[in-house]
């Protein structure tokens, strides 16, 4: 917990100068002596001890009428909901919506007293505040937030989040909590430290009891993660564990097996006391692994037969601190990965290779905490098996590369053996190789991508593999642009494989920056995509697809990449949906109109986000289609359908830019 001072602390003395000025300033010159002092609060909001010592002066802040003339000013007519919009908007209003927070803090604990705001109103005020705001408590931004705000600004809210959780804790949003740690598990990201801190957060500042649904599931995944079998929840340790299952009998051990599963398979998470009982089980009783992977027959059958490369390769990568990967080793075997003499022959080149300097550094930064008696190469191995269980987990963290984290995902799909020899090369060479028309690229030679500084909130092989795809697509961006056509009608293909359909359609015109065609550009994905107009025809490999992404008001906010993955009717809502794959790992984005992708409850497999698919088709700008399978369909779309999405399209994203009707030669 931060203390409160009851002294003033030095180093603030340009803070206190300023705010004497507001104390003696006239009517004239209040809105000047006001501004120099909000420039004051940004930089000490910039630290936490400068934050500490804002807090402190709440109460002769408010004295001095500090909020006079601004929105700020009635605290009792803020609306929680509206606080990310002022956090993102940077300079002046920024500081004051700091501000303004803790002094509602100093309310909800009885610091200060303001009129028409409670204790409790303002505890439930700032509860909401905390929960609409977890991308920056968790420091998971979505893309809109990394878009709009500088660094400084990033570092100046993340603190303040700090700040009011160290001071207020999370009792009274129980129900939000449950509910936000369901939907990311939902999703089975390969990287679970967000999910795992907000576990954390609830079994150590939130008091559980079995009275409420919310208590309840929260109370199932502290289990999950904390005490996932009878006996791991006697232990304090894994260590512990490890010494006490060697006294088991074989009933208790399948019966722990079976307990850890239940988690697993419910969650996607996987815990240190898994990793002990499944490399004692590879030691002493191999008939307790497909229990503790939560097996199928297939799954079973594809262990049997693997059963020595299986435990050769997992004794070296398994242990007290590398656990995860068992569930990415349970995906694998259910997807007979393994039966592919190509995959089992890459992981072992990559056991038997000597990792590059510069790539053990990159890894070794992706680990928060690694341990001494974990390799780089041990942390890589683990990823590998991960990326390569679940392909629909793979996310961008907060970097601009959902065209990198596309295709791994994609490759993972449909060509682990290419995504494996990648890996290799990048891991042991530090260098990649593309061709690109008729040009060797080879990405130690070329120059910075689209990320500028990586943020390393990544998996291992993320973290090596990215930078250099990032080159590698930003040159062939290059290469491609000034064209008549958008650059991604030669650089997908190039970059991703041959499973990407040649047709290319976009209805952004790079050049002059207009919607072209854009009804012309609809009626050729409903009559590629819609299973109501392709005659059912199913999409077999993902289909990179260009999106506009906008604001929960539906503005324009920029470009992002994902993945079509499939499209079939949902009997939940009674319509066609399509499914895709949104690299930042968050897949419930509000894009304003009511468009708010899901991530469960509507047949979505794990990693999946879903929408209608009229509303999926109001967000795209580019994709690629079969132009032989789609010319004589086109006529049988009903323009019924065309109106209703261009109507979404002209009324968010469409505002920001001029519109020609003109047809296209598609």
């Amino acid at each position: 917990m931060i203390k409160e001072h009851d002294a003033p602390v030095k180093g603030f003395s340009n803070f206190d100068r300023s705010f004497q000025e507001l104390k003696e300033a006239t009517s004239l010159t209040r809105k000047e002596k006001a501004q120099k002092l909000a420039t004051q609060i940004e930089m000490m909001a910039r630290t936490k001890r400068g934050l500490t010592y804002l807090y402190d002066q709440i109460d002769d802040l408010l004295e001095a009428d500090f909020f006079a003339e601004t929105p700020w000013k009635d605290a009792s007519k803020l609306v929680p909901s509206l606080v990310k919009g002022t956090l993102r908007a940077g300079g002046a209003t920024t500081c004051y919506e700091i501000v303004s927070d803790l002094r509602m803090l100093a309310v909800a604990r009885k610091k200060i007293t303001i009129q028409n705001i409670s204790p409790d109103d303002a505890t439930k005020y700032l509860e909401e505040v905390i929960v609409n705001n977890l991308e920056f408590v968790f420091n998971e931004l979505t893309e809109e937030s990394r878009e709009m705000m500088s660094k400084q600004d990033i570092t100046k809210v993340q603190n303040l989040f700090d700040f009011l959780i160290d001071h207020s804790g999370f009792d009274s949003v129980k129900d939000r909590l449950a509910e936000e740690i369901k939907q990311i598990c939902a999703q089975r990201p390969v990287v679970t430290r967000k999910v795992r801190r907000l576990i954390h957060l609830v079994k150590y500042q939130v008091d559980i009891t079995p009275d409420t649904p919310a208590d309840k599931l929260l109370r199932f995944y502290v289990d999950a993660v904390y005490h996932p079998s009878t006996h791991a929840a006697k232990c304090a340790s894994a260590e512990e564990y490890q010494q006490l299952i060697t006294k088991l009998s074989k009933d208790d051990l399948h019966k722990e097996a079976e307990e850890m599963a239940h988690f697993m398979k419910d969650t996607g998470l996987c815990t240190s006391f898994m990793s002990v009982l499944f490399l004692h089980g590879i030691e002493h009783d191999s008939t307790i692994i497909p229990k503790l992977l939560g097996l199928s027959e297939n799954g079973k059958a594809e262990w049997l037969s693997y059963k020595e490369t299986i435990t050769r390769l997992m004794r070296e990568i398994a242990g007290i601190h590398i656990y995860q990967c068992l569930y990415g080793l349970a995906r694998m075997l259910e997807k007979n990965l393994f039966s592919r003499r190509a995959v089992r022959s890459g992981l072992n080149n990559l056991r038997l290779a000597s990792i590059h300097p510069h790539a053990e550094t990159r890894i070794m930064k992706s680990v928060v905490k690694p341990h001494s008696d974990v390799s780089a190469k041990q942390y890589l191995m683990s990823s590998i098996i991960r990326i390569l269980g679940q392909p629909l987990g793979v996310g961008q963290g907060n970097n601009a590369t959902c065209q990198s984290a596309r295709g791994m995902s994609m490759w993972s799909q449909h060509s682990p053996a290419k995504l494996i020899s990648m890996i290799i090369t990048v891991a042991t060479q530090n260098n990649l190789h593309y061709m690109f028309e008729n040009r060797d690229l080879e990405s130690i030679k070329l120059g910075k991508g689209l990320v500028d500084k990586l943020d390393y909130n990544l998996d291992a092989v993320s973290v090596i593999l990215v930078p250099h795809l990032d080159k590698i697509y930003n040159e062939m961006m290059k290469m491609a642009s000034g064209r008549t056509d958008d650059p991604h009608k030669w650089v997908n293909p190039a970059m991703y494989g041959h499973w990407i359909q040649l047709g290319f359609a976009s209805c952004y015109n790079y050049l002059f920056q207009s919607i072209h065609d854009y009804k012309g550009f609809l009626r050729i994905f409903f009559a590629a995509y819609h299973t109501k107009y392709n005659s059912g025809r199913k999409i077999v490999y993902p289909n990179p697809v260009g999106i506009f992404i906008t604001t929960n008001k539906g503005a324009m906010v920029g470009f992002h990449a994902v993945s079509l993955l499939r499209v079939k009717w949902d009997e939940h809502s009674q319509e066609v949906r399509a499914y895709f794959l949104n690299p930042n790992n968050e897949g419930r984005q509000d894009w304003g109109q009511g468009i708010q992708p899901t991530v469960y409850g509507h047949g979505e497999k794990a990693g999946e986000s879903s929408l209608p698919f009229y509303q999926f088709a109001a967000r795209i700008y580019a994709y690629h289609f079969n132009k032989l399978e789609v010319k004589q369909r086109i006529s049988d779309v009903p323009e019924q359908e065309i109106d209703r999405v261009d109507k979404l399209a002209r009324e968010s994203w469409g505002r920001s830019y001029n519109w020609i009707e003109t047809p296209k030669q598609w």
